[in-house]
Parts: structure tokens; C-alpha cells; sequence
């Protein structure tokens, strides 16, 4: 059985995919219903908008750097890594993202999420 930071890093790195980001479908079970997400725009959202706003996103590569996952509980999980965000007209941007996840009814979904932009 993969250990919690494999599960955890499987289930960041299938939520990164463009396809996956762009099909409410496929991405809701991945979120609670109680997901919020805090953007480094400032701004907070909930389940409902994050998934409107990832289906008009423009695809990029994203790539996940130092990833570490943290045991809170044997229910809840803090993730924690670097971010590169590559597309094909401007330089790789970086941020340093965090999520809390929480096993439900043996599956695991991301209850917050937070990106911090790094500058340049």
C-alpha cells in the first residue's frame, strides 16, 4: 500500500492535470464540499467557483518541487511543496502551495487550499 505522502503527491499531481483542471466532473470528488480555497490574488473561493474558474483556464504545465506531506491526524493530512507553473509565452513562475486534506468514507479530498505566489 502507497504511503500517505505517495497517495497525497498522486492525488496533487492528478489534480494539476490540465484535462483533470477543466472537467468539473472529474475534479469535484477530488474537492469537499466545504473546500475553500484561498488564491494568491487575494481573493477566497468555494467549490462551486474554483470549478467554474478552472474550466475557462488556459492549460499550462505544472510541476510539483520538494513535495512533503504532514500527518495531522490519521484522517487529515497538511501538503506542502514548490510549484512551477512553464507555458509557452513567458518564463516559469513559482509559488509555494499548501492543502489540507481529509480522509472521507475512505477517500481522501482537499478540504483548503492556499498558493503564494514567489517573486521573480
Amino acid at each position: 500500500m502507497p504511503s500517505l505522502s505517495e497517495q497525497l503527491l498522486e492525488l496533487e499531481q492528478k489534480r494539476l492535470e490540465p484535462a483533470l483542471r477543466r472537467t468539473p466532473e472529474k475534479l469535484g470528488p477530488l474537492l469537499a464540499d466545504n473546500f475553500v480555497e484561498f488564491a494568491s490574488s487575494g481573493r477566497a473561493y468555494d467549490k462551486k467557483q474554483v470549478l467554474y474558474q478552472l474550466r475557462k483556464q488556459l492549460p499550462g504545465h505544472l510541476t510539483i518541487e520538494e513535495f512533503r506531506a504532514i500527518e495531522i491526524t490519521p484522517l487529515v493530512a497538511l501538503v506542502r511543496y514548490r510549484a512551477r507553473a512553464e507555458s509557452a509565452d513567458r518564463m516559469p513562475k513559482y509559488s509555494l502551495p499548501s492543502s489540507i486534506w481529509m480522509q472521507r468514507d475512505g477517500a481522501w479530498q482537499m478540504l483548503f487550499h492556499q498558493g503564494t505566489t514567489v517573486p521573480e
